[in-house]
């Protein structure tokens, strides 16, 4: 019992160390400059990261896989935008993911928006590719989802 334990306690570790190797912005702004010299488009990741379980279950299927990680670094400049209950973010930050929630109408979470940045006037513009939230079936089928809406562009 005590080396199944173990067993899963260091697979779970070496998920985690692959997982930290993708980049997560907090802030779209410096996400989108990112964006815009290497040509990539975002991905908003709307969360409720302490308490929504759709949201937990998207990141332990897909977000945390080391085929994504691979996908991401490749295709996309991740951005967390959270919502959470039990901790309290910064001010500044609260107030960007509440207008970027506003303005991507979203209701629910986990919500996934694909947008293609860009500067005007020296204000940052998003244009919406196409949005996805929780798919079933893993990371390749959850990737091939997001290649549909980001070759569409």
């Amino acid at each position: 019992m005590k080396k199944i334990f173990i067993v899963l306690l260091l697979f779970s570790a070496s998920i985690t160390a692959t997982a930290q190797e993708a980049k997560w912005f907090t802030d779209a702004n410096e996400a989108a400059t990112i964006a815009i010299k290497t040509k990539k488009p975002l991905l908003f990741f709307f969360t409720g990261s302490d308490w929504c379980g759709w949201c937990i279950k998207l990141q332990k299927e897909v977000l945390l896989t080391p085929e994504f990680v691979q996908w991401a670094e490749k295709n996309v400049v991740l951005v967390e935008l959270d919502f959470p209950k039990r901790k309290a973010l910064s001010p500044e930050l609260t107030k960007q993911n509440n207008d970027l929630q506003q303005m991507f109408a979203v209701r629910g979470y986990p919500t996934i928006w694909f947008v293609q940045p860009s500067k005007k006037d020296g204000k940052v513009a998003f244009e919406q590719l196409g949005s996805t939230g929780y798919v079933a079936g893993g990371p390749q089928k959850w990737i091939e989802g997001a290649e549909s809406i980001i070759k569409k562009k």
